[in-house]
């Protein structure tokens, strides 16, 4: 299929893309492996926020607790995508909840980074009872998994020189370009001419 550019943006994916199959990035979302990789990948990581917790006692603060949220949206998005890949309408919900998991995620580890470099300031502070809506206090409801014990500005935990909220970076970073990457080939690439 030969792709015609009509935009600046459309121009630069379609060079960016080159040699990529189209339809393959296209079609990707309507399969059940892509999405069940992307489930299995999000509870690879909340299982080990879990070991983290529990068998090397790093207590989880209160943005630990919302990165968590953001990894149980894309879970969530993969359970919903790998089950009703071939539905439209889920597909859209499976896209909104991996697109928000993943860039709020990315927003907050970003947050947390800076909170690690500035919690000597007097200006730094870390809430201890998370925000959630009164009508869902996850944290009484599942306080094993949402219940914010640690500080924010502790470093317990280094790998490679990278903090735990560092590499959570990096993690969303890789999520949110996925996201990116598969939601612009769905509407500007893919696009029937």
């Amino acid at each position: 299929m030969i792709l015609k550019a009509s935009s600046g943006l459309e121009a630069f994916l379609l060079s960016y893309f080159q040699g990529v199959p189209v339809n393959y990035l296209s079609n990707i979302t309507t399969t059940q492996r892509p999405w069940l990789l992307l489930a299995l990948s999000a509870l690879g990581l909340e299982l080990s926020a879990l070991y983290f917790q529990y068998i090397l006692d790093l207590q989880p603060c209160i943005m630990c607790v919302y990165q968590r949220l953001a990894i149980i949206s894309i879970f969530s998005a993969g359970i919903i995508g790998s089950v009703a890949a071939q539905n439209l309408f889920a597909r859209i919900i499976a896209f909104g909840l991996w697109g928000t998991g993943a860039i709020w995620g990315l927003i907050i580890a970003l947050e947390h980074v800076e909170a690690q470099s500035n919690s000597g300031s007097f200006f730094f502070s870390c809430d201890i009872i998370p925000n959630f809506p009164t009508w869902a206090p996850l944290h009484e409801w599942i306080p094993f998994l949402f219940e914010a014990t640690g500080d924010c500005g502790e470093i317990s935990w280094q790998f490679l020189d990278y903090s735990m909220p560092q590499w959570m970076i990096v993690v969303y970073g890789v999520y949110t370009a996925a996201f990116v990457v598969v939601l612009l080939n769905r509407f500007v690439i893919a696009r029937k001419p």
